[in-house]
């Protein structure tokens, strides 16, 4: 009997779990490690985000709490999930008990994990500092706060509103004392946004007995509100009846009655435990969309929890009467949908959006009509937008993808005419570096920082927009767009095997895959290789065919994981030089599928799942940008990735559990069995769909909307005869003659230099000009090396039959006479990481500090080099040598100092020339400098550069990374 009761609650639980999948969720997974992550109250997809702040500077400040921490600040309102940069935390709120101070966060408070819980939609923690137990719930639009005190008097609430996360100043703020169980108010304050501005209504259970504001922490004489840049208050209550202080706050974009509205909406009573259960509830239908059999009770934990993070964000941000603030600054009202903010579409767009328009194709639908509204407002789409600020963070154009897959996946409902309108305005701008791209078909490395991941991420947003536009009917801008979706092929070095960046029309020296520099965004060679989701057999036949692509997969998940050039926390996760824990590679270990070894892609994916995940705090293995990490986690775990947002494809992988049934929106269910599946058993011997054998390891979108059995038999041996005689080729890929490139030694020379031309597209004809002038097919056909005698403009494009021509590249030479040489006696390091081991001067490490640039460009050094200006004739260029290569950002020293001489011995009459304009324009120092030789009678001249520096545009405090640094001046 007793085994059978204890089978029966087995039973029984496994059942109750099912049902209720918030069960499974932990949510301070991620907290931990470099998450960035919060353990506090919200519902799916909420405004509100209530949760503990045990810190506010710091990368890992940027969910607002760290599992290392032992200290609350306080529970704010508002966060962002999983972000690389901080900001959010508003309007702060801290129970205490006694006296009031509030410099300096004194009303903080010692907590214990052991003494704090957290589930979907509730957060609860004693508080031992004030013995109070503090809980909280969420709606939509409000937060709900239960706070347990002893019995006393003096029950404080103490709201703070200076607090904010990161980098954040408090621009204006109020508070309004409305009536004993009422106040209201704002903060407007500037930060990652730079003009976020949020109201809130708190309301009150019982009526406060005092209360004051204090302004920079000294309490002003009593009045009914106060404004100002620094307003913190306190409220006192009393609690000798044992009853708990509830606290509702009702926050909106809009106005302080839009939030008391979003209150008495969403929260019109006080039965705190009513609202906690309604937000289970929610979260319980959330998830249960994904229901799973199988699996151990950390995977199942791992997974759910991943769900949970997935649909943290994108945020709610209108108002229960549909009004939300525009991006630009009016207020607005979403008619027929539901406005949403915090678009991390760099990162999302990749998994996220993806698993959503499975899962919540309404909820999609209001994102597009989310980014159309805001094109309305900007004139743009997203890029990363929160809180009606566009931050331009990040790279590339991908609220393009998330608009093209929804609509290939047959979510409409939104205005396609005006969507590519809005895609065009995007793709069509000159800004970050779209300038050079549409004129040279690539970004030269010397004009636009991330040149290689530009252009690569360009390129796939463009195939986007190619698609979109054919699906319209729009050939035109499908045909121009097909064509720019191929530029990526204008980064890849046919010699190193690598995509590269061009630099006065050469391959940037020197070149180390593993090392991340500013050509790659957070990444190096090794994470941007196979960066062409939309054109693998493209990038297949440019890396020389199937076996080559295989074995260059094959080294970059086998090679040493060691990074080398600037520190990137970001890159984390590592597999070989594969970062699962930042987003480029993410769809990389699927790309075997389309090269016929697909058992390679089950081995990795199951390896990535096993390894970089786990159920413990620091189980996420970075940064989980609003739900992109978890979000690849769920899908892998499925057992499918799409790895080409745009073609409504799954690449198949290999599923952790043994059934997983999808519950689709349309009524369907579409139901993964993984037949024998096991830790050991991750290969797959056979498939089928409905029953009909799958050769392909490929699943079409429309197959799972329409529901069925995607049945799978496990083995721990793999089949590589399954899926493999499948080679993916790539929907309509323009032929296009790859841009020419240089080979030649640098860009200055003495006497005479020689330059070759080449292109890697087989049987291509090159025409040149060596004026500056648009070669065209009747200019110098390339057939020789060029030798040049002067300075000279390179300009050349490509031409192969049954191809499109190349665009233009252009390149310059320049021949200078040695004047003379300084030799630099300083102690600067050939590459500064930005807070390495190898630090500069300071001898510090810069970490995740936020430096002027000061400590790297105010370091004097007297080179003592004397030149004969009786041997000068002309002053033709006045530059700067650096150890690498010519396309620093260093280019030039911020002072120079002339001093003269008659006899070479005895100097005076010093001059200082000031170098305080960009460095790109060096015809304004060489014209200075001209000037000082020419008025002097004196035939020596000793040289000294004073504050050796970066160029201006970093060091004006913009950011602390340098990448190269100087060993000569060359006067020329």
């Amino acid at each position: 009997m007793l085994i059978r009761f204890s089978i029966f609650c087995v039973l029984a639980l496994s059942v109750a779990l099912a049902s209720a999948p918030s069960k499974r969720v932990n949510p301070f997974i991620g907290t931990g490690g470099h998450g960035h992550t919060f353990p506090g109250a919200a519902v799916p997809f909420g405004m509100v985000q209530l949760s503990p702040d045990t810190r506010y500077e710091g990368w890992d400040a940027c969910g607002g709490y760290h599992y290392s921490d032992s200290v609350i600040l306080g529970f704010s309102h508002t966060h962002l999930s999983g972000t690389g940069i901080a900001d959010y935390g508003d309007i702060l709120i801290m129970p205490t008990v006694g006296n009031i101070e509030f410099s300096n966060y004194a009303y903080q408070s010692r907590f214990n994990h052991k003494k704090e819980k957290a589930s979907p939609g509730y957060y609860s923690v004693q508080l031992e500092t004030p013995n109070v137990f503090a809980e909280m719930t969420a709606t939509t639009r409000v937060g709900m706060h239960r706070y347990s005190y002893p019995k006393t008097d003096s029950a404080n609430i103490i709201i703070d509103l200076v607090h904010g996360l990161g980098p954040d100043k408090v621009l204006d703020s109020k508070f309004e004392f409305v009536s004993e169980k009422e106040i209201a108010g704002y903060r407007f304050s500037e930060g990652w946004a730079k003009n976020q501005k949020i109201f809130f209504v708190a309301q009150f259970s019982k009526p406060c007995k005092a209360f004051a504001i204090a302004e920079r922490d000294t309490i002003t004489p009593f009045f009914p509100e106060a404004r100002g840049e620094q307003l913190k208050m306190f409220l006192r209550f009393s609690t000798k009846d044992s009853l708990p202080l509830l606290v509702k706050v009702g926050i909106s974009s809009v106005s302080i009655e839009g939030a008391r509205n979003n209150i008495k909406t969403e929260i019109p009573d006080w039965d705190f435990d009513a609202i906690k259960k309604k937000a289970e509830t929610l979260w319980n239908q959330e998830l249960s969309n994904i229901e799973i059999e199988g699996g151990t009770n950390e995977q199942l934990t791992t997974f759910y929890s991943a769900l949970y993070h997935a649909m943290i964000a994108p945020n709610i941000y209108n108002d229960v009467d549909g009004q939300y603030r525009g991006m630009d600054g009016k207020i607005h009202k979403a008619e027929g949908f539901d406005m949403y903010t915090v678009f991390s579409l760099w990162d999302t767009f990749r998994a996220e959006h993806p698993l959503l328009t499975i899962i919540d194709q309404k909820r999609t639908l209001d994102f597009i009509k989310s980014f159309l509204a805001r094109y309305d407002e900007s004139g743009t789409l997203p890029v990363w937008e929160f809180a009606a600020n566009e931050t331009w963070c990040m790279i590339g154009y991908h609220s393009i993808p998330v608009i093209v897959d929804a609509y290939m996946r047959r979510i409409r409902g939104f205005d396609a005419e005006k969507a590519l309108t809005a895609m065009l305005a995007s793709a069509n701008a000159d800004r970050y570096g779209l300038k050079y791209y549409k004129t040279h078909g690539y970004i030269p490395g010397e004009k636009e920082e991330s040149s290689v991941s530009k252009t690569l991420e360009y390129a796939y947003d463009d195939w986007c927009i190619a698609q979109f536009a054919k699906a319209l009917g729009n050939n035109d801008v499908y045909q121009q767009f097909s064509e720019r979706a191929q530029y990526y092929k204008n980064m890849f070095d046919p010699v190193t095997g690598f995509m590269r960046a061009r630099t006065n029309g050469m391959w940037a020296t020197p070149f180390e895959p593993t090392s991340v520099t500013f050509h790659y965004t957070e990444a190096n060679a090794w994470q941007y290789n196979f960066f062409a989701p939309h054109d693998v057999s493209g990038l297949m036949q440019l890396m020389g065919g199937k076996e080559q692509f295989n074995n260059n997969l094959d080294s970059l998940f086998g090679t040493s994981s060691r990074t080398t050039g600037r520190e990137q926390a970001d890159i984390s996760g590592m597999l070989g030089q594969y970062a699962q824990g930042n987003e480029p590679s993410h769809h990389f270990a699927y790309l075997y599928n389309y090269s016929g070894e697909p058992w390679k892609t089950q081995k990795t994916t199951r390896l990535i799942m096993d390894s970089l995940f786990t159920d413990k705090p620091d189980g996420i293995c970075g940064n989980d940008d609003c739900g992109q990490m978890s979000a690849w986690y769920v899908m892998s775990a499925m057992g499918f990735y799409q790895a080409c947002p745009g073609d409504p494809t799954y690449a198949v992988g290999s599923p952790l559990f043994k059934k997983i049934t999808i519950h689709l929106e349309n009524g369907n269910s579409f139901v993964i069995e993984a037949q024998s599946n096991s830790d050991k058993n991750k290969y797959i011997t056979s498939a089928s769909l409905n029953g009909k054998a799958v050769q392909a390891p490929f699943l079409a979108h429309d197959d799972m909307m329409k529901g069925g059995t995607f049945a799978l038999t496990m083995s721990s041996t793999p089949n590589t005869e399954w899926g493999s005689s499948y080679i993916w080729h790539s929907k309509d890929e323009m032929r296009i003659a790859i841009v020419p490139y240089i080979e030649a030694k640098g860009k200055v020379f003495r006497d005479t230099m020689t330059i070759q031309l080449a292109t890697p597209t087989p049987g291509a004809n090159i025409y040149y000009t060596l004026d500056g002038s648009p070669p065209t097919r009747a200019s110098h056909l390339y057939n020789a090396p060029i030798f040049l005698t002067q300075t000279t403009t390179v300009s050349a494009f490509a031409v192969a039959e049954g191809r499109l021509d190349s665009k233009t590249m252009q390149a310059e030479f320049i021949k200078t006479r040695p004047l003379g040489k300084l030799t630099l006696q300083t102690r600067y390091d050939a590459q500064y990481t930005g807070g390495g081991d190898s630090a500069l001067i300071d001898g510090l490490r810069g970490g995740t500090d936020f430096r002027s640039g000061e400590w790297q460009g105010y370091h004097e050094v007297d080179l003592n080099a004397i030149v004969d200006l009786e041997e000068v004739k002309a002053i033709k260029r006045v530059a700067l040598s650096c150890l690498q290569d010519q396309n620093s950002w260093i280019f030039f020293p911020l002072r120079v100092e002339l001093t003269f001489s008659e006899d070479g011995i005895t100097f005076g009459n010093s001059v200082t020339i000031n170098n305080e304009i960009s460095p790109r324009e060096e015809g304004a120092l060489l014209k200075e400098f001209s000037a000082m030789l020419s008025s002097t009678q004196a035939r020596f001249i000793k040289v000294a550069a004073k504050n050796m520096g970066i160029c201006p545009d970093w060091h004006k405090g913009k950011g602390s990374q340098a990448w190269l640094f100087v060993d000569e001046i060359v006067v020329e």
